[in-house]
């Protein structure tokens, strides 16, 4: 590679600036690869949410996901539109809505999911299984840390990524 383009040693000596920079690959991979099923990693993410939790309001997903609670509105517009979520009046406050996957959304889910381990399966595929699991178990001590939404599930997933 010409030395011109390459970065200068000091960043690539940073692991922040190596997770930077993986993490905005990643994302450019991920949106292209989602940009084919005409949804997007957050229309994902929110199906999944659904999915672990059958009923939820639309404040509960907003703050499971970290997301700004008028994006998701947006967001679930979309969902909706597609046939993919619904949305209904909880009957205990009616100032609430309670969205819920259509059987059209655990479709979608499921080739999300498998779309999903495929952009991993390319992104780290310089990595055997072993590296892999190490590799998220670094990062899921790091999460536990720096990020309140996955401080339940690190000490999980890790006793588990150990257990093989």
């Amino acid at each position: 590679m010409d030395d011109t383009k390459r970065f200068p040693k000091e960043l690539v000596a940073s692991p922040l600036f190596l997770l930077k920079r993986l993490g905005m690959t990643a994302k450019e991979r991920t949106i292209d690869a989602y940009e084919a099923t005409g949804l997007h990693p957050y229309h994902h993410a929110i199906l999944a949410a659904l999915d672990e939790d059958r009923r939820e309001t639309q404040g509960a997903i907003a703050d499971a996901l970290g997301y700004d609670r008028g994006q998701l509105v947006g967001l679930l517009d979309d969902l909706e539109e597609r046939g993919l979520v619904e949305r209904q009046r909880d009957q205990d406050d009616r100032r609430r809505q309670i969205v819920l996957m259509t059987p059209e959304g655990k479709k979608a889910l499921a080739r999300l999911r498998t779309l999903s381990r495929q952009i991993d399966d390319r992104f780290l595929a310089s990595l055997d299984e072993q590296q892999r699991a190490q590799l998220h178990a670094l990062l899921l001590t790091l999460a536990e840390e720096h990020l309140p939404n996955c401080r339940y599930m690190a000490a999980a997933t890790a006793e588990k990524i150990a257990a093989g």
